[in-house]
């Protein structure tokens, strides 16, 4: 039987609108832009054949040269030992992804918390080409026990946000080449500059030749730098997306109310020489005064 949580998975990865709007409620306008791109750029998901059979994971993601045989898990606690069925599942996964060329992945769902509750492993795969290889490089392995067998650990793998910001970018913007094409494009400029030179010395010579031949993990450091400034790129461009999304006036203006009353001001205190019925030791008579006053 299909969870409820491999169904919302399966729509992110399909890049349905209220798929994605669903599982990024409670993120950050960041967060929601950058798992907005699988919008754009959606994987083809079909659910395995009984949902476990030997190294096929319970759903398959494809589009283009990327094949995802993933593996979903659902816990409540943060950390899921593999052992027993898991364990085996684990191996399968890991025999099928040698003899085919592929990335198997595990999505962990942590119930109970807000935000992006996704997160995504890999399972450590040799003979990886092309864009797998790449990506491999950037997604977690993953963790491993105090006996050194695998685990599932939600703090130390890769948000689901983040993984879909890394997979889904537009074409056109942030290609990422197999490592061969970029080494016969290096090697051929190399070459046009060198034939198109005056004769040069044959120490010249031979350090064009070897420069001409770059060993593989120049090309491999080559590949992650170009990669790198892609990805900054592309976090930059998110970043102005989210601002623009979230343009709202962070200080509320309060109208002022002219027609309300103003408090009028307390009334000053009567000078002793004004008050009537005070009145000041000085101002009254004293002694004999007050029989002239009757008398007159």
């Amino acid at each position: 039987m299909v969870s409820s949580y491999e169904r919302e998975l399966r729509a992110v990865l399909a890049g349905t609108p209220d798929g994605v709007r669903a599982v990024t409620r409670s993120c950050s306008q960041l967060e929601k832009a950058k798992a907005m791109q699988v919008v754009q750029r959606p994987f083809l998901v079909v659910r395995a054949a009984g949902s476990g059979i030997e190294g096929s994971g319970d759903i398959v993601a494809l589009r283009g040269d990327l094949c995802f045989p993933i593996e979903v898990k659902t816990t409540k606690n943060k950390k899921l030992y593999l052992s027993g069925r898991t364990s085996d599942q684990l191996k399968a996964l890991e025999k099928e992804g040698e003899r085919c060329g592929l990335l198997p992945l595990y999505a962990q769902r942590l119930k109970g918390v807000r935000g992006d509750s996704w997160r995504i492993f890999k399972v450590d795969i040799e003979n990886l080409t092309g864009r797998l290889a790449l990506l491999s490089r950037r997604i977690p392995s993953l963790p491993l026990t105090s006996g050194g067998r695998p685990m599932l650990d939600w703090e130390q793998g890769m948000p689901l946000h983040r993984f879909l910001a890394l997979t889904c970018r537009p074409s056109d913007e942030a290609p990422l080449e197999p490592l061969l094409d970029i080494g016969q494009r290096s090697a051929g400029k190399k070459s046009a500059n060198n034939s198109s030179g005056p004769q040069c010395n044959e120490a010249k010579s031979d350090t064009d030749s070897k420069n001409s031949n770059p060993t593989g993990n120049e090309l491999f450091e080559k590949a992650l730098a170009r990669a790198d400034a892609l990805e900054k790129k592309a976090v930059a461009e998110e970043l102005q997306f989210a601002a623009k999304i979230s343009q709202t006036p962070t200080t509320p203006t309060i109208p002022s109310d002219e027609s309300s009353p103003s408090p009028s001001p307390s009334p000053a205190p009567a000078q002793d020489g004004n008050d009537p019925f005070f009145k000041s030791e000085k101002a009254q008579p004293k002694g004999k005064n007050w029989l002239n006053l009757f008398q007159q």
